[in-house]
C-alpha cells in the first residue's frame, strides 16, 4: 500500500523533524491507488497531524473532526471505522492542542485557542486534502466539540463539502449546559439517588466560574446514559499501538488536560462560553445531517431538533438512534452508515 506526500514520524514534545510542505498537486496516480499515511502538515503556522486511510483515492473523502477538544480520534479510528476504508477515504485530523499536534509544539497555559482559529485550521486541512487527493470535495463529519466547529467550517466555506454531518450536536453553550443539569438531576430525583444530588444540589445550576463542576456533572451524566445505552466494544478504545508508547500516552494525556482548560475557561469564560450557533444564521448552503442519541444528557436531542428545525438547506435530515447517548456505539455508527449511504451518496454521484 502507498505511503506518500505526509513524512511518517513519532514525535513527542522533544522530538524535532521535517514536515511535509502542503500538497501542490494531488499524489494520486489513479482513482484506483490504495493509500495510508501518517505525519505532520503545515497548518496555519504549525505543523498539525494527519491520517490518512482508504482502498482507492478514487473513494469520496471523509474529513473527521473530533470532539473534545482534546480528544484525539487516529489512535482509536482503525478500531471503530474498520471497514469503512473500503469504500471511503477516512481522514483523521488531530487538532490544534490535541493528540499528535500537541506532542509536536506542546503548548504552554498561556497560548489560548479560539473557535475561529480553529475553524480555520479546519477549512485549510481540507482544503490540503481535497488537493492531495485530487478531489473536489470532502463530507465533513463532526461530533460533540467537532460539531461546534463543522458547523462553523460549514457555514464559512460550503463549496468545500459535499455535506455536514453533526453527531452529538452542540446548539447553545447555555441551553445545552443547562439543559444537562436540570436531566441528570431529574434522574437522579426519580432514582432517589441521594448522594448524586447532594452534589449536584452542591454546584448549584450553571454558568459556572470554577472549571471543574463542568467535569463533575459530565461523571454524572456519564453514570445515567450507561444505564440507557448499549455500550460500545471495548477494544474501540484501546489505542494503536503506534499511539501507546509511554510517551505518546503521557502527551495525549496533557492534551486534554490543556484542551479542557481552554474548552471551559479558568472563570468559565473558555471556547464553549461563547458557543451559539443559531447566532450565525439558519441557512447552509449544504445538505445538512444530524445524527443525536435519544439518552444524549450532554447534548440533548431536543435542542438539538429545535435547532434543525429552524435550519433551511438544500436538503436536511434528523436521525434519532434509540439506546444511544452522547459518546458513539455502534447504533450510532450503523446510522451514520445509513446517512452516508441512501443520503450523501446519491447527492455525489
Amino acid at each position: 500500500m502507498r505511503t506518500a506526500g505526509l513524512t511518517l514520524l513519532l514525535l513527542s514534545c522533544f522530538g524535532a523533524a521535517q514536515a511535509a510542505p502542503p500538497a501542490a498537486q494531488s499524489i494520486c496516480a489513479s482513482p484506483a491507488q490504495p493509500i495510508r499515511e501518517q505525519g505532520y502538515v503545515p497548518i496555519n503556522g504549525i505543523e498539525q497531524w494527519i491520517t490518512v486511510t482508504g482502498a482507492a483515492c478514487g473513494n469520496p473523502v471523509i474529513l473527521f473532526i473530533h470532539g473534545g477538544p482534546g480528544n484525539a480520534l487516529s489512535p482509536y479510528a482503525d478500531a471503530i471505522y474498520a471497514g469503512w476504508e473500503r469504500h471511503y477515504t477516512l481522514v483523521q485530523w488531530d487538532q490544534r492542542g490535541a493528540g499528535m499536534t500537541y506532542a509536536k509544539q506542546c503548548p504552554t497555559e498561556d497560548v489560548s485557542l479560539s473557535v475561529a482559529q480553529m475553524r480555520d485550521d479546519g477549512i485549510a486541512v481540507a482544503r490540503y486534502i481535497e488537493q492531495h487527493l485530487g478531489q473536489q470535495k470532502v463530507i465533513l463529519m463532526g461530533s460533540s466539540w467537532g460539531s461546534i466547529l463543522g458547523v462553523h467550517m460549514a457555514k464559512a466555506r460550503p463549496e468545500l463539502f459535499h455535506a455536514y454531518i453533526g453527531t452529538a450536536q452542540v446548539v447553545n453553550a447555555r441551553d445545552n449546559e443547562a439543559g444537562m443539569y436540570r436531566e441528570v438531576l431529574a434522574l437522579a430525583q426519580a432514582a432517589g439517588d441521594t448522594t448524586t444530588l447532594d452534589k449536584l444540589t452542591a454546584l448549584g445550576p450553571p454558568p459556572w466560574r470554577d472549571p471543574r463542576n463542568f467535569g463533575i456533572l459530565r461523571r454524572f451524566d456519564r453514570k445515567y446514559e450507561g444505564l440507557a445505552t448499549d455500550a460500545p466494544p471495548k477494544h474501540w478504545w484501546q489505542p494503536a499501538p503506534f499511539y501507546a508508547t509511554p510517551q505518546a500516552l503521557a502527551d495525549a494525556e496533557a492534551a486534554d488536560d490543556y484542551s479542557y482548560i481552554q474548552f471551559i475557561g479558568m472563570r468559565g469564560d473558555g471556547m464553549f462560553a461563547k458557543v451559539d450557533l443559531p447566532a450565525l444564521g439558519p441557512r447552509f448552503e449544504l445538505p445538512v445531517f444530524f445524527i443525536m442519541g435519544e439518552e444524549d444528557l450532554l447534548t440533548s436531542p431536543a435542542i438539538a431538533r429545535t435547532y434543525f428545525d429552524s435550519l433551511t438547506a438544500p436538503v436536511k435530515d434528523f436521525t434519532l438512534v434509540k439506546r444511544a447517548g452522547h459518546d458513539p456505539n455502534q447504533a450510532v455508527l450503523d446510522a451514520q452508515w445509513t446517512i452516508l449511504r441512501d443520503k450523501v451518496a446519491p447527492l455525489i454521484h
